[in-house]
């Protein structure tokens, strides 16, 4: 079977996170692994009510092939809310609809990526990007992530390799849950503005901000080859899978649009319109704040558990928003072959490895806090803190 194998599956990495979510379909693990919006946020009702509608209002349309960019009304929607929340300047040509972010990441790479070009990442980075990108056979640039954003002085060196591609998460980063300052926001943009590189913003949780202010994109509506990304899943729901693109460079749309039809004609349009129909006739912004309030408390308790279970030679962020905090463990430490007796101790977490790209026994781990409630929160903490004791003082 190897021989008949592809150069390009053979060097993409398979998702730790998918072998993670196997595991913890135990129902006695409690499980900090996959980024998994609470449940009990999802609109249920409001859903129903709308899928009854759409199939009453437009019939067959609902179930027949569409177009690849994707709903018209949808995109538009999309596009007047981000005008409105960010200033911008959009209308419905300058959104695609994917099939989930994770979508509109192989596109782009299969857009743009040759074997060896060059690409800039977060160090660490979202794994689902690193493996996306990896099928397309890039050299990867990581810089170092400090608790104000990239590194600034690592970045100027690293464009002196002109990169095709450079990718960040501003928002609650994933994993890290850290956010860029204005001032990081700032630098970044003067960096890259005169060169021709395209800038992927990647922007699944800025909507889940419990603290502070939401601050402007670094590329949106400024630099000419800029890509935002944005999805529902994380605001409505993960199962529909209804991400999209975002870019005024519409000759990046167009690639991207042709792509996508090599791929799969169109992302699934009985759920564009059962979530256009949604939106149009509900507070999203209301719903919105809900979540946030549940994952603030949620957070809340994640954080207090860990002041209260965890050694003290320990340490992590602390987000404002979105889904996960990180935890550094002392110099030596490896989450991932710490592993094995966490799942003995029914708990599990993503160990740090698969966010870097070529390095091993990382000394951290990425922890999500908003698919448990509070008890099963301190639980868990408490069963990982009795873990890291062990490993420390071992």
């Amino acid at each position: 079977m190897e021989e008949l194998l592809s150069d390009r599956i053979k060097q993409t990495p398979p998702s730790f996170i998918r072998a993670i979510l196997k595991t913890a379909a135990d129902p006695e693990i409690i499980s900090f692994a996959g980024g998994l919006p609470n449940p009990i946020s999802f609109p249920k009702e409001e859903l129903l009510e709308s899928m009854g509608r759409i199939v009453k209002t437009y019939g067959s349309k609902c179930f027949q092939y569409s177009i690849t960019a994707g709903l018209p009304e949808l995109r538009e929607y999309i596009a007047q809310r981000y005008n409105k929340k960010f200033n911008l300047n959009l209308d419905f040509e300058n959104v695609l609809i994917t099939t989930g972010s994770q979508q509109a990441l192989d596109l782009i790479g299969k857009v743009f990526l040759n074997e060896n070009d060059n690409v800039l990442l977060e160090k660490p980075s979202y794994l689902g990007a690193i493996q996306a990108f990896s099928q397309y056979g890039p050299k990867f640039h990581q810089i170092e992530l400090t608790k104000d954003g990239m590194n600034i002085e690592q970045l100027k060196e690293a464009l002196k390799n002109k990169p095709k591609l450079i990718y960040l998460i501003p928002d609650f980063q994933n994993p890290t849950g850290l956010s860029y300052t204005q001032k990081a926001r700032d630098e970044i943009y003067e960096v890259l503005k005169d060169r021709n590189i395209v800038l992927i913003e990647d922007d699944p949780y800025g909507d889940l901000r419990f603290e502070g202010v939401r601050l402007p994109y670094i590329g949106a509506g400024k630099l000419k080859n800029s890509i935002l990304l944005g999805t529902f899943s994380k605001t409505v729901t993960p199962g529909m899978r209804i991400g999209y693109i975002i870019s005024e460079n519409k000759e990046i749309l167009k690639n991207i649009s042709i792509s996508k039809e090599a791929s799969d004609l169109h992302s699934n349009i009985f759920t564009q319109y059962l979530i256009w129909d949604y939106l149009t006739h509900n507070d999203i912004e209301e719903h919105i704040s809900k979540i946030t309030e549940l994952y603030r408390t949620q957070a809340t308790s994640m954080l207090n558990a860990i002041e209260k279970y965890f050694p003290k030679n320990v340490s992590h962020t602390t987000p404002h928003g979105g889904m996960f905090l990180w935890v550094t463990l002392p110099d030596g430490v490896s989450s991932v072959k710490m592993f094995p007796k966490a799942l003995e101790k029914k708990i599990v977490y993503v160990p740090g490895d698969p966010f870097y790209v070529g390095l091993h026994d990382v000394n951290a781990m990425r922890l999500n806090y908003t698919n448990a409630d509070s008890d099963t929160i301190e639980e868990g903490i408490k069963r990982l803190g009795q873990l890291l004791d062990e490993t420390i003082s071992a």
